[in-house]
């Protein structure tokens, strides 16, 4: 389990998530700030003022929760028309009105926060190929349809050809979910995604009748699982890795229960949760950079650390929760919201040893997965819910 301080006895949970400090609204901008940094008088300040296909999964699970089927509707028209056309143009980012050009610069002749510096405004992940973002936008039209939304026969031809695209760039390495400004890498969480969207599409093929289909993509979807676990899995680590042949962890990983890769009872997920601990800074989850060599790391060309990442910090309270370890998961998410600040609001990162919030904020990321996790962790006001129909999401 993670060590750090005992929570101080703030509400447990900061408003029930069906209350009114949920504001749904059809577009969901990341984040309502630019270049606040994830480590003070460094160089990884990043414009976030966008909407990222992969927070959809993350919000449409939310909305549906929180019984905001309308809003959720909503949320998933303006998803299907951000992508629709040809899946080689999908981008992992899109501005909140859908616009696709969304060029990186830097304003030199600013400071930055605390002479943190570049400022930028744009964002050069628009350009990136991230192999995740196709399982996303496939989880989340499976999570619709399971929550009764109809999708039309563009919808349904939206699936097909989204899977006819990545059955042919799978086996390419990419960004991944973390965005890294150096060489790509075959990064695990990004093909478990790609074993989602296989996954999610073989589930749609069956509600919709596409039999002409399910054989291809089921043959896909059982070779993704296998290559996963021959190339992702470490002996030597007893865990995932962060990418094929690496010997770090990374919290997503901590996902691959949630998503329905691995039960969470497979002794590679335990595994897998063990190793967390090696991200343990201070009782909060690093994205990856083990805090044996400082929390440094070479993922990128960036250089420097950051603070810890607290959807991450949530993602392993999700994980002790799935795994039987109830009381230790709620420990994790009390820590989590005693760092709010004094309006009940959670930035991108936290600095465990200086005692401040890092990164963009407020952050909309951290939200959802606190939200998700008190769903998680304590249910619904609903009484006699169907838990049959919780959705397979992050």
């Amino acid at each position: 389990m993670l060590r750090g301080p005992r929570p101080r006895g703030r509400d447990p949970l900061p408003a029930h998530p069906q209350g009114p400090h949920l504001r749904p609204h059809r577009r969901h901008r990341r984040r309502p700030t630019a270049s606040l940094p994830e480590s003070l008088g460094g160089s990884r300040n990043w414009d976030y003022r966008f909407c990222w296909l992969r927070d959809s999964t993350f919000t449409l699970s939310c909305l549906l929760r929180g019984g905001y089927r309308r809003e959720a509707l909503a949320w998933t028209g303006w998803l299907l028309r951000a992508v629709a056309g040809d899946p080689a143009d999908l981008q992992p980012l899109y501005g909140v009105e859908g616009q696709r050009r969304l060029p990186e610069t830097h304003a030199d002749w600013l400071p930055g926060y605390e002479n943190s510096r570049p400022v930028r405004f744009g964002n050069a992940a628009v350009e990136q190929f991230q192999l995740d973002i196709y399982g996303e936008v496939l989880n989340t039209v499976y999570s619709a349809v399971r929550a009764g939304i109809a999708l039309d026969p563009a919808t349904w031809a939206l699936v097909a050809s989204l899977l006819e695209y990545l059955a042919k760039r799978w086996r390419e390495p990419d960004e991944g979910i973390w965005e890294v400004r150096g060489p790509r890498r075959h990064f695990v969480h990004s093909k478990v995604m790609a074993w989602v969207a296989a996954d999610r599409a073989v589930r749609l093929a069956r509600v919709a009748g596409l039999r002409g289909s399910l054989g291809h993509w089921q043959a896909l979807r059982a070779e993704l699982h296998a290559e996963i676990c021959a190339r992702g899995w470490s002996e030597e680590q007893r865990s995932f890795t962060q990418y094929y042949g690496s010997h770090h962890v990374d919290a997503t990983a901590l996902l691959i229960p949630r998503l329905g890769f691995l039960p969470a009872d497979d002794p590679r997920v335990l595994g897998t949760l063990r190793a967390m601990e090696r991200l343990d800074d201070h009782g909060f989850l690093r994205r990856y950079g083990d805090v044996r060599d400082g929390g440094t790391h070479e993922l990128d060309d960036l250089g420097g650390t950051e603070g810890t990442f607290l959807a991450c910090t949530f993602w392993y309270a999700d994980a002790l929760a799935m795994t039987g370890r109830a009381d230790e998961a709620r420990t994790v998410f009390a820590r989590v919201l005693d760092v709010r600040n004094d309006v009940g609001l959670l930035a991108e990162e936290w600095d465990p040893t200086a005692g401040r919030q890092l990164g963009n904020m407020p952050q909309a990321l951290s939200h959802v997965a606190l939200v998700n996790t008190a769903f998680t962790l304590y249910g619904t006001r609903r009484q006699g819910r169907d838990r049959s129909r919780n959705l397979a999401v992050a």
